[in-house]
């Protein structure tokens, strides 16, 4: 099995963001080292703890100090964007890491809506809801195969070519579903948003319309682990992205907090803290515990490969649960 990293690059609390950006860049050698098959950086914005407004800014660096693994966005938020800046910046990333560049792409703003109305330019009205159009227009100039009467026909010639990005869609949803089928793009489903997703997989697989670059669906399901050498280990580390998601149900966003801090919490709140809103799966244990729950995800899903989201207050319990992992699949 394929086993990939999407590293949100999570703040924890006495740090800073410029540390979770360090952090990102130590993991992301890791990774390599410990043969995963890539590592994509998340797009956040204006949040205590998750560092990375920037993926483009970061695959650039990741980049610079790998030679491998392939390295990409999980995702760019769209909406946010022009798409010819899009491509011509991932065709720029393509030029300097050939064949190793992903670009996912995602339709959330990864935001608030006033921070979503800060990223626009035009802010005479919200953005329009165009997410489709989008879409067409940045496959047609990383495709070179912009319409003729388009109005940015002429504008196709990127920077970076021949190299392009392989472009993946990234979702939760139904709908997410039907455009990567229909655009004949593989398609990333986010698990630890959404663990009701296993049916939806199976809509992208059913509606797949095979495109010139894609003759068949091709789908990675991204969950969420925490590995320990012990199971008892793991679910007290895994404790403080626990306190997280409890506080983000009820709108309210904080750094990663020290283990005792977030037990504390967790203990006067009882059992069931961290479930106000719908439940969220995680896999977390020893590596025997998480190796057997990583394969049931996969095989939940049809899934070729299975993306890894680990947060925890500290980088190096993050950087033992993935090489656990690793170990536990044999890398």
């Amino acid at each position: 099995m394929r086993l990939g990293v999407l590293d949100q690059s999570p703040i924890s609390e006495g740090s800073n963001g410029a540390d979770a950006l360090r952090n990102t860049l130590d993991l992301a050698r890791l990774a390599e080292d410990l043969g995963y098959e890539r590592y994509w950086v998340a797009e956040h914005h204006r949040t205590p703890m998750l560092a990375c407004a920037s993926p483009e800014v970061m695959i650039a660096a990741i980049g610079s100090i790998t030679r491998r693994i392939r390295i990409g966005s999980g995702g760019v938020m769209l909406p946010h964007y022009s798409p010819l800046k899009v491509a011509e910046t991932f065709s720029i990333l393509s030029a300097l890491y050939p064949e190793r560049v992903d670009l996912g792409l995602g339709r959330a703003p990864g935001s608030d809506h006033a921070t979503a109305f800060a990223l626009q330019r035009d802010r005479r009205q919200p953005a329009p809801d165009d997410f489709p159009e989008q879409l067409g227009e940045l496959l047609g100039y990383l495709e070179n195969k912009m319409p003729a009467r388009h109005p940015f026909a002429r504008l196709s010639a990127l920077p970076g070519r021949p190299y392009t990005p392989d472009v993946w869609l990234l979702g939760s949803s139904p709908q997410s579903a039907l455009w990567a089928a229909d655009s004949g793009l593989p398609y990333v489903f986010a698990d630890f948003i959404n663990p009701d997703g296993a049916s939806i997989a199976a809509i992208y697989r059913d509606r797949f319309n095979p495109s010139e670059t894609l003759k068949a669906p091709k789908l990675i399901v991204a969950g969420w682990a925490i590995c320990a050498e012990t199971d008892e280990d793991a679910q007290r580390i895994a404790s403080s992205a626990r306190m997280t998601r409890a506080l983000l149900n009820r709108g309210q966003l904080i750094p990663v907090p020290p283990i005792e801090k977030a037990l504390g919490f967790l203990s006067e709140r009882g059992p069931n803290a961290d479930s106000v809103a719908r439940p969220r799966r995680a896999i977390v244990g020893s590596p025997a515990t998480v190796k057997r729950g990583i394969e049931e995800l996969a095989q939940l899903y049809g899934a070729e490969e299975v993306m890894i989201v680990t947060i925890t207050y500290d980088h190096q319990a993050r950087r033992r649960s993935y090489e656990l992992i690793a170990e536990a699949f044999g890398r």
